[in-house]
């Protein structure tokens, strides 16, 4: 027999009233298979219960919620607790006010759903869960429920809110999740809170004039450099508890994030190295430079830079690092073949090599002998610095830069030691 729908919430998502044989079944979706979809479900239901889910969407929201936590205990394939699920109905549906909140107190009940639909949060709150219902809304609001979400986490951290504090939360999208990508939302302010929130704005862009947040390949080709970033985040932070000390540390953090993916973002249009001399302008060397990295084990593997690229061969062998940057690869090389030189980089130890030819002769013959020195370095700065060093003038263009030991021991008793300083610092 061809199913007749006797109820119908609306949506795909409320509970519907379904007959196709002898008796009406309850039909919800709940839960999810495999692929994520949500699974559907259902239950028999009597006379008494079609009557109130027609009439009290209220009661309808209830059962739905309370039947959330049996779906998802169902897993992607196992079968309902049907038993469970009956025991619902007539608590929820048929009981009296007070006998329907005593019954939800002790379950799991879905009380975003709840919000979503209008629910007095102070009814809520109280546990007056009919109550909270009785003017429930046929069409959802995600983002109101979101927002509560979003306001218990807060007070769970002891955070209060003043207007300016949510208006500026609202402004860079972050009301909600704190982590969500930044924008600027006008739009999304009381237009009278909206002049004290670019007051605020105007304040960070001040602090951080003339700051940048440069590309990190060492991240990627989307990295940035987090020093530079943690430079443009203090310098906003100290400005901003100087001038407006009222803010909470959720605006003030809202603010940098704001900022600083901004200049993120306009450094993603520039070149790796801003500093790097362009081909055309007649600085870059003239000879070929060769870059491999540690999984580098044939011809194909490596990329080679010539005088004629329109590209700079230090912004060229930055673009090689961030295609190829990964956890088990952080050793890359710029050889100058002709010269038997090198320059390699361990990103993961903030150490470097340079490799000399040894003798009054210079290349790379069969009968050449080397020397490889070794040196640290602090940041991606320095390390730019290194490059553009070496590719300006090679292994000699390297001296000053770093500290370089052919000594092993006295290198790696300098590693051990910025390491303590380092942990120490933390």
């Amino acid at each position: 027999m061809t199913a007749e729908v006797l109820v119908d919430g609306g949506f795909s998502w409320l509970p519907q009233v379904v007959i196709g044989g002898q008796e009406p079944r309850l039909v919800f979706l709940g839960g999810a298979d495999a692929l994520r979809d949500a699974r559907e479900f259902s239950v028999p239901i009597r006379a008494a219960h079609l009557e109130v889910l027609r009439t009290d969407r209220g009661r309808h929201l209830l059962l739905l919620s309370a039947l959330g936590p049996i779906c998802d205990a169902a897993g992607i394939g196992g079968e309902l607790d049907e038993a469970a699920a009956s025991a619902l109905l007539d608590p929820i549906l048929l009981g009296s006010a007070e006998e329907t909140d005593e019954f939800l107190r002790e379950r799991a009940v879905g009380q975003q759903l709840l919000i979503a639909h209008g629910a007095d949060l102070e009814a809520l709150e109280q546990g007056h869960m009919v109550e909270a219902v009785q003017g429930a809304t046929e069409r959802p609001d995600w983002q109101r429920a979101q927002e509560v979400a979003a306001e218990q986490r807060r007070a769970e951290r002891g955070v209060v809110l003043a207007p300016l504090d949510a208006a500026i939360l609202r402004f860079t999208g972050q009301y909600v999740h704190g982590s969500t990508f930044p924008r600027r939302l006008p739009s999304a302010v009381d237009p009278e809170l909206l002049p004290a929130v670019l007051g605020v704005i105007e304040a960070a862009e001040r602090a951080s004039a003339g700051l940048r947040i440069a590309r990190d390949p060492r991240r990627g080709t989307y990295g940035a450099d987090r020093e530079d970033w943690r430079r443009m985040e203090d310098a906003i932070a100290d400005a901003l508890r100087a001038e407006y000390p009222e803010l909470v540390d959720d605006a003030v953090r809202s603010v940098c994030f704001l900022l600083c993916s901004e200049a993120s973002s306009r450094a993603r249009k520039e070149p790796f190295d801003t500093e790097s001399p362009n081909a055309h302008t007649g600085e870059s060397p003239a000879r070929p430079l060769v870059f491999t990295d540690d999984t580098s084990d044939t011809a194909e593997d490596e990329e080679t830079w010539t005088p004629e690229a329109e590209e700079s061969a230090a912004n060229a062998f930055w673009g090689f690092v961030s295609r190829r940057i990964g956890s088990g690869n952080q050793g890359f090389v710029i050889e100058d073949e002709a010269n038997g030189e090198a320059l390699k980089f361990f990103f993961d130890a903030d150490a470097a090599a340079r490799v000399i030819p040894e003798g009054s002769g210079s290349g790379s013959g069969s009968g050449t002998e080397f020397r490889a020195e070794y040196a640290l370095f602090e940041g991606l700065a320095h390390a730019r610095e290194l490059v553009r060093g070496f590719v300006a003038d090679g292994s000699r263009g390297l001296d000053g830069l770093a500290r370089w030991t052919a000594d092993m021991d006295e290198f790696e008793a300098a590693r051990k030691l910025r390491a303590a300083e380092r942990r120490s610092s933390l």
